[in-house]
């Protein structure tokens, strides 16, 4: 595991709490889905750069 797709999960996980603090909040839903959609893409990129897939 190298250390961009380390930074890439850990930012994946930071943007899944910041998802459950805005929903606990009852911030704007279009937030919620900006937030949702840029911690999936951070997370899924992280995975995809692991070298198990190799």
């Amino acid at each position: 595991m190298n250390s961009l797709s380390t930074i890439l999960i850990v930012v994946g996980l930071f943007l899944v709490g910041g998802i459950i603090s805005f929903v606990k909040q009852q911030m704007p839903k279009g937030l919620i889905v900006l937030l949702s959609i840029a911690a999936a893409m951070s997370l899924v990129a992280g995975v995809m750069r692991l070298e198990v897939w190799n």
